[in-house]
């Protein structure tokens, strides 16, 4: 993973210090340990980021934040991964962690009508809410632990390759 990449996507500190609504994070924005992009850093906040963005609560920003404050996470990747479930691909995750959460506990999975309504939802609500909670907390932590592994496995490769690259580099000139 280069970090060039990832500094073009994610906002600057100074940008988010600027914004009025982020005013009760500052001390948190101000530390400079919440902006760093190394292989520990980066493979937090996707880790925090993508364990609240499997959560079915209000505020899955805030608890990222949280998260990678206490972690010592990237704090705009994390904050920006929670965007995962984004009004769009939620009903799909979360009917996902649902079926997850039904089957661990060995419950009925309710089947969903061609056309769900409001009322439906109201009604199911009750079964529905243990079984997603509980499937949400093994997909967020599944998901954490994976992604976790994954950006450090890729950027070791990212960081063997490059080695190699100047390796040859040298050996070209030796030449």
């Amino acid at each position: 993973m280069s970090r060039r990449w990832l500094q073009r996507y994610i906002p600057s500190q100074e940008r988010l210090q600027r914004t009025r609504s982020l005013r009760f994070m500052h001390h948190m924005l101000g530390d400079p340990a919440m902006w760093v992009l190394s292989r520990r850093s980066v493979a937090n906040a996707c880790m925090v980021g993508l364990f609240a963005a499997m959560l079915p609560i209000p505020c899955q920003m805030l608890l990222a934040a949280f998260g990678a404050y206490c972690l010592r996470a990237n704090l705009p990747l994390s904050v920006s991964l929670v965007w995962l479930t984004n009004p769009l691909t939620m009903p799909v995750v979360f009917y996902f962690n649902y079926r997850v959460g039904a089957w661990v506990m060995n419950y009925p999975a309710r089947q969903v009508p061609d056309h769900i309504t409001t009322l439906w939802i109201a009604e199911q609500m009750a079964h529905i809410v243990l079984p997603l909670a509980v499937g949400s907390v093994i997909v967020g932590v599944i998901l954490a632990i994976a992604s976790n592994v994954l950006v450090r496995l890729i950027w070791r490769f990212q960081i063997y390759r490059s080695w190699r690259r100047r390796a040859r580099r040298r050996q070209r000139r030796q030449r």
